[in-house]
């Protein structure tokens, strides 16, 4: 959970503002196309310490979950696919985050979908601070990475007559994000 390197993220704690960030997924359908979706509603934060330390955690609601089409929709909720009904929380904790250079760092944590954790591997760039115009300070992140769907108990399937599969075991994340640092007072209320 620790970074060994001076960061480009000052101290503090950075809580996600999620009207200004995006979580999105994409897999491949039918073996030509890229679907991508994204989750609406999320929360997460990153601290770090005064000592370089850091730890970064978010979770999102599976339900919801919006592919631009509700049949699509309704079936990735399904037990067959997220079982939201029944999990309706993906969380993850980093359990260490190595830089690789000033901007970039290797986050190493535990995913937990379906009520399986497993160990993922994302990668992140800090793109800057700035004090926005309610005098909020922001900083933006750009994380990326890909989990093999299975490995939560995703196995729904089906294989083509050409050998492709109906969906992708292999999906990618995409992470835009937006925080606000945290102060006794709390933010400033944003547009």
């Amino acid at each position: 959970m620790s970074i060994t390197a001076r960061t480009a993220l000052p101290t503090g704690v950075w809580t996600v503002d999620p009207g200004h960030s995006n979580v999105e997924f994409s897999a491949k359908h039918l073996g030509i196309v890229t679907v991508r979706g994204a989750f609406k509603e999320f929360e997460g934060s990153v601290e770090v310490g005064d000592d370089g330390s850091t730890r970064a955690r978010g979770t999102v609601q599976a339900a919801s979950l919006d592919t631009n089409e509700q049949t699509r929709d309704t079936h990735l909720r399904s037990e067959e696919f997220f079982h939201a009904e029944v999990h309706p929380e993906l969380v993850f904790e980093s359990r260490e985050i190595r830089p690789l250079d000033e901007d970039t760092f290797e986050i190493h944590g535990d995913l937990t979908m379906r009520g399986v954790t497993r160990p993922v591997i994302l990668s992140a760039e800090v793109h800057g601070t700035e004090i926005d115009p309610w005098g909020n300070e922001r900083v933006g992140l750009e994380v990326h990475g890909q989990l093999n769907r299975g490995d939560w108990g995703m196995t729904f399937n089906q294989v083509l007559a050409s050998g492709n599969k109906f969906v992708s075991d292999k999906v990618k994340l995409s992470l835009d994000i937006s925080a606000i640092k945290q102060s006794s007072e709390g933010p400033v209320p944003a547009a």
